[in-house]
Parts: structure tokens; C-alpha cells; sequence
């Protein structure tokens, strides 16, 4: 799943010292600064770059990015560091540039429903500046992502079931392309027929086409009413074909998220809760109090079809909080079972028709794999996680792990599934998206060739 890195070229000292005259006390080759930028919350390794330069503004990236296409030096942009491919990793050494310290929101316009921010600003950021307008931003990763790093990612989350994901969501952008030329794509009308589609071209393009400095983005009414629910089921097969009725029959869900048992015991263990051990499916209804109650009311008795027992319910906000943040600590709840070790996380989706399949029969290979691998899934769209919880040091182990992964992605393709719904590829997934793509791949190694001649934009990932 993971590969060595190439042999890097030194660093080129005429660029170096370009950078730290241009940008004073925003360059840094300190080695715990470029370390921290070398590694995301993957297993991956950490590969450092050869310095870090900080951008405050459009104009900075520009520059930073001319003087790396002048000398022929990488350049690799870092968000919060939250991904989970080795997308910030150096492979081949180079320049990271930092976004954090661009993180202002630049407009927002309540009547048109739409922001447009600098690409450091991190999603709760941006909750938190619209507190007072009755507007939100829904697209919710889990992490604290910078809403460059989730754009470049193409992050959905809980939430996309109803509210989609960052390429729904994605009005228009600027961006920094290989030569350092700025151009900004999109308008803020909510469609266009106008020529390609340049903002989804880039969105998702995870900083290999681009670097993303500004985002317009699409808002949403906070809605009336919320209210949130657990449930346990007596099989995993239970829980999902719950999920799958729920779906079909067009109950507009914002969010239904699965844990299995052994999620849903570290969980408990890790938020101090005490939900059954057992397959579990966490549910949330936005909009009227009179639409809510219908949705959950309809959700609740599809759910009993399926075996469902010890319902939970939450209004109040702080209870609702509380359930989300022990869903989006799951994570660190796996890691927690076992310390020590280390989470190699993976995702995959599958038409929803194929999802019960999917997930029993991954079940079925953890088992028999003998690996400690909880899942959780955002099963409203069909997409679910396993993380391998390992020791590194362990080469059979991880060996196990890596089979199972690769049976995992082959499974979901066959089903018409793809080998990443969120996570993205990095370097991780290179080789099973070219089993996705097929000569498709090609198209998009032809439009990497065009836009980044000489393959300074992030080398070493996604193709």
C-alpha cells in the first residue's frame, strides 16, 4: 500500500536562498518544521521537504511557486496535515508551502447563500464566523481540514448523504498553476454551461494540477430542527440493509453512519459511553420540528423491520454534539485498543444495492485475517473505513493487513465501486486507481503533462 519514496535530488541552495531573501522569517529549514510538514495522520512514513515557505496571500503562492518552476524544484501545498495518503509527504524533496496563515473569510453574502474564503481557513473556522447569520457550511470530514485541503481532496463526511460532498459544494476558485501564473475558475451563479469545467477539474486534483488559494463556496440554512438516534442491530447484515430501505424509499436523512462491534466498543471505551456492542447505526434528521419527526419516525420503524433495539434519542445540542464528536474521534478510539500501534485507515465505495454485500464479506476477512480493524462507514452513500490497527514493526502483520486491503478495493471494484470515496490517492492508492481507470488513466496523466510540463505540482501522486 505504500511505497519507498525516489532518490531525491539535494537541496537546490540557489533557490533556498531565493526564498529566505523574498520571504524573511516565513522560510524555514528547521527540522522539526519540515518533519511536521513531511507527514499527515496516515501510516505513511514521514518524508520532509527541504524547506517550508509560509504564504499569506495569492500573491505569495505565485511567487513562491515562479521561483520553484524557475529553478525546476517541487512543490508540495500543506493544509492542516489531517490527510491519509502521504499526500503532504516530499517523495522527491522540494518547497511545502504552507496555507495556514491564509485564513481569512473574504465575503459572505447571506442572500445568495455563498462565502468565499482564503484556502487556510478550516471548516469550523468558517461555522464559527457564520454563527450570527443562520447560514452553515455542512461538508464535515471529521478532522478540522482547511477548506483548501478539503477542496483539493474532494472531503465529503458525514453530512453528504444530503448536503454532498466538496465537489458539490464548490462554486468557483483561484488557484496557482506550475509556472506560477494565478487564474480563478467558476462564477458565483449556481450553473453554467460555459466551457470545461475547470473547478471540478481541479477539485480533487490534490495539489497536482494546482495550488487552491481561494474558494467561493455554496452555504445552507441551519435548519429549524435536529434530532439524532442510535440504534443497535443483532447482524452487520441487519444494520446495512436498514441503511439501504432507508435510502431507497427517500428518507432525506442528513446523516446515518454504521460501527460495527468492535467500533462501537472502542468508542465506549475511548468518549466513556455505553452503547450495546453490537453493529450500530448513528442517524440524524434536519428541518422542520414537523419533518423531523416524520423522517425519524419513518426511519425508526424501518429500523425495527431490521431487528433494531436500545434507541437513543438526542434534541438538545449539546447531547447531538456530543454523539458526533464520539463518531469523529473513532479514529483515535481504534488507535486506543491497542497502544502502541499505529492506524493504516482505508475507505472504499459501492453502490448502495451492493453495500450489505461489501461490508459482510470484509467482516468475514477480518476475521479470518485475525487483524484488529474496526469500521465505521458514512453507508448513507455507500461508503465505509476499515483501520488496520498495527505494529509496524511487524512485517507479517502488516503484510496481512496489505492483502486484505488489496481484496477490499478489488472487491468494491467488482461491484462497480471505486477504491476511494474520501480518503483520496497520495501516493498510497496510485496503483489501484489505475486498476479503477483503466486507459482512462492516460486522459488524466495527458492533462497532468499540459498543466505541469515539467512535474513540479506534488510529484509522486495520484498519477
Amino acid at each position: 500500500m505504500s511505497m519507498e519514496p525516489t532518490l531525491r535530488p539535494p537541496a537546490n541552495e540557489g533557490l533556498i536562498a531565493a526564498l529566505a531573501n523574498a520571504l524573511g522569517d516565513r522560510f524555514s529549514r528547521a527540522r522539526a518544521v519540515c518533519e511536521q510538514h513531511g507527514r499527515d495522520e496516515s501510516y505513511h512514513p514521514t518524508i520532509p521537504p527541504d524547506g517550508v515557505a509560509f504564504a499569506r496571500s495569492t500573491e505569495d503562492v505565485a511567487a513562491i511557486v515562479a521561483l520553484c518552476a524557475q529553478h525546476r524544484v517541487p512543490v508540495i501545498p500543506f493544509g492542516t496535515g489531517t490527510s491519509l495518503e502521504g499526500g503532504v509527504a516530499a517523495l522527491a524533496g522540494g518547497i511545502s508551502i504552507d496555507l495556514a496563515g491564509m485564513n481569512r473569510v473574504l465575503r459572505v453574502s447571506a442572500d445568495d447563500l455563498d462565502v468565499t474564503v482564503q484556502a487556510g481557513v478550516t471548516r469550523k473556522q468558517l461555522n464559527t464566523h457564520l454563527r450570527d447569520t443562520g447560514l452553515f457550511f455542512p461538508i464535515d470530514p471529521g478532522a478540522d481540514a482547511s477548506l483548501g485541503g478539503m477542496a483539493a481532496t474532494r472531503a465529503s463526511g458525514t453530512n453528504a448523504v444530503r448536503y454532498g460532498t466538496m465537489r458539490d459544494n464548490v462554486l468557483g476558485l483561484t488557484a496557482v498553476l506550475a509556472d506560477g501564473s494565478i487564474v480563478r475558475t467558476g462564477t458565483r451563479a449556481r450553473k453554467s454551461a460555459a466551457g470545461y469545467d475547470l473547478t471540478r477539474l481541479l477539485v480533487g486534483s490534490e495539489g497536482t494540477l494546482g495550488v487552491i488559494t481561494e474558494l467561493t463556496l455554496r452555504l445552507h440554512g441551519i435548519p429549524e430542527a435536529m434530532s439524532s438516534a442510535v440504534c443497535a442491530f443483532p447482524t452487520v447484515a441487519d444494520a446495512v440493509n436498514a441503511v439501504i430501505a432507508t435510502i431507497q424509499v427517500g428518507v432525506p436523512v442528513a446523516r446515518i453512519e454504521f460501527l460495527d462491534d468492535v467500533q462501537i466498543d472502542a468508542v465506549n471505551r475511548f468518549s466513556k459511553l455505553d452503547y450495546a456492542v453490537a453493529p450500530t447505526l448513528f442517524f440524524e434528521f434536519h428541518g422542520t420540528e414537523a419533518s423531523v419527526a416524520e423522517q425519524a419516525e419513518m426511519a425508526g420503524m424501518i429500523a425495527g423491520e431490521h431487528g433494531a433495539s436500545d434507541f437513543r434519542w438526542a434534541t438538545l445540542a449539546e447531547d447531538r454534539n456530543r454523539l458526533w464528536q464520539a463518531r469523529h474521534d473513532a479514529y483515535y478510539a481504534a488507535l486506543a485498543l491497542r497502544p502502541g500501534a499505529r492506524g493504516l485507515p482505508t475507505d472504499v465505495c459501492v453502490p448502495i444495492s451492493r453495500l450489505a454485500d461489501c461490508i459482510v464479506e470484509t467482516k468475514a476477512d477480518v476475521a479470518e485475517s485475525r487483524l484488529l480493524a474496526p469500521m465505521v462507514g458514512h453507508v448513507g452513500d455507500g461508503n465505509f473505513h476499515l483501520v488496520f490497527v498495527l505494529d509496524l514493526d511487524d512485517a507479517e502483520e502488516v503484510a496481512r493487513a496489505e492483502t486484505l486491503h488489496e481484496r477490499l478495493v478489488r472487491r468494491a471494484l467488482a461491484m462497480g465501486g471505486t477504491c476511494t470515496g474520501e480518503h483520496g490517492i497520495g501516493y498510497g492508492k496510485k496503483h489501484l486507481l489505475e486498476a479503477e481507470c483503466g486507459p482512462a488513466i492516460d486522459v488524466m496523466r495527458t492533462i497532468k503533462r499540459a498543466l505541469d510540463p515539467h512535474g513540479i505540482l506534488n510529484p509522486g501522486k495520484v498519477v
